[in-house]
């Protein structure tokens, strides 16, 4: 166990290289989960709908998802797509990392727009509302409040989700981590020094979700 003089300076000497790896975590996270979210509630449409196909297909898509390892869907992807067409390491991971969090989503926004009272469809109906415009006026706007806590988890849990993008060799901020203490024989060190910037992260995301829940409380 490095003492803390030794910790210090690790964290200040690697800052540099941190920052760079602070840089495409922060990237490689906020595109991937905006994509994850179009899929979440892409999914979560097709799953409420009343065509059994579309049904089929959200079902299929989320036990794939739920059945097998993240790691394991970033490499297929990676390797899979790189075979089909020339595709940046980025984009790759962002493809991992979306298709992994829309699963998740997707349940997080069916649930919150299926505990609407079926009330307020029928009375927005009877008004002449077309039901694409009920979704969009009246349920979505509800049901994206009572999701928020839980999206806010999965957000969070996302972030840290990024750091299996190393894997395919991306400098991320784990993957900093894993080359400087190879390089200089300290794992330790640099691991404990990654985990504080990961704390930061999911302390400054639980900090606007907290802001953005209580304006939404507010407001209602």
């Amino acid at each position: 166990m490095p003492d803390l003089a030794h910790f210090f300076q690790v964290f200040i000497s690697s800052f540099d290289f941190f920052l760079n790896g602070l840089w495409i975590t922060t990237k490689i996270s906020i595109v991937s989960l905006i994509i994850a979210l179009f899929i979440g509630i892409f999914f979560a449409l097709l799953k409420i709908s009343n065509i059994k196909v579309l049904v089929w297909i959200a079902d299929a898509y989320i036990w794939l998802v739920r059945g097998t390892p993240l790691v394991v869907q970033i490499f297929i992807l990676f390797y899979g797509l790189t075979n089909i067409l020339v595709i940046p390491m980025f984009w790759a991971g962002v493809a991992g990392l979306a298709f992994h969090s829309g699963a998740y989503i997707a349940e997080i926004i069916r649930g919150a727009i299926q505990s609407i009272d079926k009330g307020q469809r029928e009375a927005a109906m009877s008004l002449g509302m077309s039901k694409g415009l009920t979704m969009r006026r009246i349920i979505f706007p509800q049901a994206f409040r009572r999701a928020l806590p839980a999206l806010g988890n999965q957000f969070i849990i996302g972030i840290k989700d990024s750091s299996l993008v190393s894997f395919i060799g991306m400098q991320d901020l784990f993957g900093v981590a894993s080359t400087m203490g190879s390089n200089h024989f300290d794992f330790l060190s640099y691991y404990l020094t990654v985990a504080v910037y990961y704390l930061f992260i999911v302390l400054l995301l639980t900090y606007i979700v907290s802001r953005v829940e209580k304006k939404m409380t507010v407001s209602d």
